[in-house]
């Protein structure tokens, strides 16, 4: 019963915005637009903004999954047209807070405490709130100053249900429109599922912020708050409370003499200290999740509020990463092309040239210009709008990058508007480039698998042994085999001759039997039989051409 009033909430919805507009004009679509006109509540819907806008206020409407779905197709350059980017990038994720007893109440239950035994103090009013958790701030028993991140109850069924509804409808539009299979609604839904599932574990969270921690420990570019994992569960998180000003509080950080030009250049060299040192970035740097710490204006630093949602490479992608940088650097549009279809965003059957000559139509009016007035954010949109006309499908972990880059250089270009991120991100990705293949790495390699490789020293006799014995029945082996296929293609030579001989034979009674049909024996009487014998024949003499020489 929730699913279907769930399900006639989402249509009552859709019929208020008049979204059957966002709908494609074939038999389904027109099928669906009809059933939304047809609810009362399209009957007096207003039609007067963009369509996009009224999608955005129909996600707010219907809450935290599809809020935070549409924020995720925000960054969805593959997918969407740019007004429909624009509209999506401003969701507002701005809920009112759940009961402060209710907070407590799911405190005390998972950390088995009362809440005046387990902190010095928290307050019952909450410092943040969110579609997902809400904040409150206290102290520990110590003095010191923590906040607390409380799950909003019953959030998970709220999202598993939202999640397999949205779910079955992107099978349904794949499965109704097939022009949409290209855009891979299915696998969008499954990325998003799995990321807001992420969400939802705050032990997941606190693991990230730890990780995060030791990546930047002793670092003067980022600060991470120390995680309480004695005071924390999947539902509860306990970290120390950081103080800074919002990095978008421009003002507050000028009239605090902060120099915003190598504050701006910090943001960048932790992007790529992320993705090329460690292979874990911080997904989700929008300005509500950092702030600075100003505290030494000649060295702010960086402060990571929150750490749910990360992304990892592999080696081999943060290769390709690094190559289409550098070929992008280089104005290489042949290489970007190449690339792209080596890392399966486009189709292997693509056009190489007239997807390189695409990508150097729409770059080369951007890249022609000094570096340091080149955006990288837009190039990235440009290159992504420009493939999705050859059926583009990046991978998910790398959507999660495009969008932190475009924060990162947001953020920096708000700082400081002349931010070059080439000349502090190139000199970064070469000397990556070096690590990885030079004496270092290999000497890194030898001392990573060093202690495996003693230890199987011992064993090389033997293993050499047997792998000469394998050698011995493996010739054996191949001797017999060989010694069966001769004698296959010796049968087959052999049929191939006596069906070969045969064909002529019938082709010829047959020939012989339609001019001279007195010349056969009295039983056939009608040339027709002649049809017949000599069809066979042409049968098994075409047969016999079609077949591949076996000598």
């Amino acid at each position: 019963m929730r699913r279907l009033a769930r399900l006639l909430t989402i249509y009552t919805v859709l019929a208020r915005y008049r979204l059957d507009q966002l709908l494609p004009d074939h038999a389904a679509g027109r099928l669906l637009k009809l059933l939304i006109r047809l609810h009362p509540a399209a009957w007096g819907a207003s039609t007067d903004a963009h369509p996009w806008a009224r999608a955005r206020l129909a996600m707010e409407q219907l809450g935290p999954v599809f809020i935070k779905f549409g924020q995720l197709l925000s960054t969805r350059h593959d997918l969407l047209p740019e007004t429909a980017i624009e509209d999506l990038s401003n969701l507002q994720d701005n809920v009112p807070p759940f009961s402060e007893q209710a907070a407590f109440d799911i405190i005390e239950r998972e950390l088995k405490a009362p809440v005046a035994r387990l902190f010095g103090t928290l307050e019952r009013k909450p410092l943040a709130s969110a579609s997902v958790a809400q904040v409150h701030a206290g102290t520990l028993p110590d003095g010191r100053e923590i906040v607390v991140k409380v799950i909003r109850p019953g959030i998970e069924r709220v999202v598993a249900r939202d999640l397999d509804l949205l779910l079955t409808g992107a099978r349904w539009l794949q499965r109704l429109v097939p022009e949409t299979r290209r855009f891979h609604p299915v696998q969008v839904v499954t990325d998003y599922r799995h990321i807001l599932l992420g969400e939802l574990d705050l032990g997941q969270e606190a693991a990230n912020g730890a990780q995060f921690r030791r990546n930047f420990a002793g670092s003067g570019l980022l600060y991470v708050p120390e995680i309480h994992w004695q005071l924390s569960t999947n539902k509860v998180l306990t970290m120390e409370r950081v103080y800074g000003v919002p990095v978008s509080d421009i003002h507050s950080m000028q009239a605090a003499g902060v120099n915003l030009e190598y504050l701006s250049e910090l943001g960048v060299e932790i992007f790529f200290t992320q993705v090329f040192r460690d292979n874990f970035f911080h997904a989700d740097m929008h300005p509500g999740n950092v702030m600075v710490d100003i505290r030494d204006p000649d060295n702010p630093r960086y402060l990571s509020l929150d750490c749910a949602i990360v992304g990892t490479l592999s080696k081999a992608e943060r290769f390709l990463l690094a190559r289409q940088l550098m070929a992008l650097l280089d104005k290489d549009y042949e290489q970007i092309a190449l690339l792209m279809v080596e890392a399966g965003w486009v189709p292997p059957h693509t056009r190489i040239h007239e997807f390189q000559n695409a990508l150097r139509t729409v770059l080369e009016p951007v890249l022609e210009r000094p570096l340091h007035e080149i955006e990288f954010g837009p190039i990235l949109i440009r290159l992504f709008q420009t493939a999705r006309r050859f059926e583009m499908q990046a991978l998910p972990q790398f959507v999660l990058l495009e969008k932190t880059l475009i924060h990162v250089e947001g953020l920096g270009r708000r700082l400081y508007p002349e931010l070059d991120i080439w000349a502090i991100g190139r000199p970064l990705l070469e000397q990556w480039l070096r690590d990885q293949i030079g004496p270092g790495a290999i000497m890194q390699t030898i001392k990573r698998n060093g202690p495996a490789l003693i230890e199987q020293i011992p064993h090389i006799p033997k293993l050499a042994w047997d792998a000469l014995q394998e050698m011995r029945t493996l010739s054996k082996n191949q001797q017999a085999l060989l010694q069966q296929v001769e004698e296959r293609q010796l049968r087959l030579r052999r049929r191939d001759r006596a069906l070969t001989l045969l064909g002529l034979i019938g082709l010829g009674l047959g020939l012989l039997w339609a001019v001279q049909p007195q010349w056969v024996p009295d039983w056939s009487q009608t040339p027709a039989g002649a049809w017949i014998v000599g069809g066979i024949g042409l049968g098994l003499l075409l047969s016999r051409l079609r077949s591949p020489r076996r000598d």
